[in-house]
C-alpha cells in the first residue's frame, strides 16, 4: 500500500465515524480541538496528521489510534464498547444483542 492509499484509508475511517456521531466537520473539529481545515485535509487524505492531532481525533471519535491507522479493532475498542454496554438496562442489553445478531447475519449474507 502506498502512502496516498494509507492516508485516504485513515481519512475514510475518520469520516465514517464522524458521520456515525452525526457531526459536521466544523462541529467535530471544535470538539476535538483541531481546525476544520486540518480535519478536512486529513479526511481527504492529503496530508498526514501530526501525532497530537491523531490522538485528539481518536479520543473524540471514541476509537483507538490503532483503528484509525490500520482499521483493526483492538482490545481497547472492545473494552470501550463493553463499558457502554455495562451501563444499559437488561431490556436495552437484549435489544442491542438482537441488533448485533441481525447485523452479523446481514453482513454474512452479503459477504461483508
Amino acid at each position: 500500500m502506498n502512502n496516498n492509499d494509507f492516508l485516504l484509508d485513515i481519512g475514510k475511517r475518520i469520516i465514517e465515524r464522524r458521520k456515525q456521531m452525526g457531526l459536521s466537520q466544523e462541529e467535530f473539529a471544535e470538539l476535538a480541538g483541531v481546525t476544520p481545515q486540518m480535519l478536512s485535509t486529513a479526511e481527504r487524505g492529503i496530508k498526514a496528521l501530526r501525532p497530537e492531532n491523531l490522538l485528539k481525533i481518536s479520543k473524540t471519535l471514541g476509537v483507538s489510534v490503532d483503528y484509525l491507522l490500520t482499521g483493526e479493532v483492538i482490545d481497547k475498542d472492545v473494552d470501550d464498547v463493553y463499558k457502554k454496554l455495562s451501563s444499559v438496562s437488561s431490556k436495552q442489553f437484549r435489544t442491542i444483542e438482537r441488533i448485533i445478531d441481525n447485523c452479523i447475519y446481514l453482513c454474512d449474507d452479503q459477504g461483508i
